[in-house]
């Protein structure tokens, strides 16, 4: 769980969650990291299992860290979503980032549907508690890695919020990686 006083939210300096990736990297990452300040209440627990029923995503969520550059490494694992353990977790006041691989190096990975979500479809993450916190779905974006809005994906606005994060668009095999990323907005 988050400490229950005002938490310092690095910007991720957008997602590592994109591949495949050369052997080992976790995948490929943004830019400039700014922080953000999110309140966070000691009393949510942590997230386990993430279900976007019109998309047909469940899965395990495990938690994830920053490199040394400020960017969330992404879930070992391209049938499992990853939580950036620094923010908030889902359901408090602030931006949960919850990250996954679009494709692997085999085929599509957890969130190779993403981009199909639609305002209006809910996201419903369980928590290690038993309990399950429900958020709707407002809007998708797709942004160049090098110029992710930060403020604007994780600036917490009002109450809880949750960003999905992916890669997608283009994908440069000279950089093996994608070009952009997905982001959908939730509350």
């Amino acid at each position: 769980m988050a400490a229950s006083a005002p938490v310092l939210i690095t910007a991720l300096a957008l997602v590592t969650a994109c591949a495949p990736a050369a052997a080992g990297t976790g995948g490929v990452s943004g830019q400039g990291a700014q922080v953000m300040a999110a309140t966070v209440s000691a009393d949510v627990a942590d997230p386990v299992r993430l279900r976007i029923p019109s998309i047909g995503v469940s899965t395990r969520v495990t938690g994830l860290r920053l490199d040394a550059g400020g960017r969330l490494i992404a879930p070992k694992r391209f049938d499992q979503v990853g939580w950036h353990r620094g923010g908030p977790e889902p359901g408090e006041r602030g931006v949960a980032v919850i990250a996954g691989h679009v494709d692997s190096t085999t085929g599509p990975a957890v969130f190779y549907r993403l981009r199909q979500l639609r305002p209006g479809a809910r996201v419903h993450v369980d928590r290690a508690d038993g309990s399950t916190v429900t958020f709707t779905v407002q809007r998708l974006a797709r942004y160049p890695k090098n110029r992710v809005p930060d403020r604007e994906v994780y600036g917490s606005g009002g109450g809880a919020q949750l960003r999905l994060i992916t890669c997608g668009g283009d994908f440069d095999r000279k950089r093996r990686s994608y070009r952009d990323n997905v982001v959908v907005y939730a509350g």
